[in-house]
């Protein structure tokens, strides 16, 4: 996907799901939330190992969210992606899965494209968000 088409989809969304979310303020899927959050997302953290994650209900997984969601954003092992994916698609308005750094899973990603919802794989939200600011 073209840099300023994905920089209009991000543009055009309000809510992300961060599939991993961690209290752990070391760990990317916190800091980079609390960004997300900071830049007017709303972020819904899922972790089935909390309730509650940056003062936020905190979901066990994605087909918990009773809200609808713009973006999933996963912090997982690959292998463990296309269960997510697959329940990512089940909601209503997902324009786009993103898949941190080093997560890459090509089923996954086969199974969004062919619902019509665009993939971006080992790559860094945060990182690709702040570029485009500069």
């Amino acid at each position: 996907m073209q840099s300023d088409k994905l920089y209009s989809l991000l543009k055009s969304s309000s809510t992300i799901a961060v599939v991993g979310a961690s209290p752990n303020p070391q760990r990317p899927s916190n800091w980079i939330s609390t960004y997300l959050m900071s830049v007017g997302y709303q972020v819904i953290p899922v972790n089935p190992g909390f309730d509650e994650l940056f003062g936020l209900k905190c979901y066990p997984d994605v087909a918990s969210i009773e809200s609808e969601i713009d973006i999933v954003n996963i912090y997982r092992r690959s292998d463990k992606v296309v269960p997510v994916v697959e329940s990512a698609l089940k909601k209503s308005h997902l324009k786009l899965i993103w898949m941190q750094d080093n997560v890459y899973n090509e089923e996954a990603a086969k199974l969004a494209e062919s619902a019509g919802v665009p993939v971006i794989m080992n790559d860094c939200i945060y990182r690709f968000l702040r570029q485009q600011e500069l």
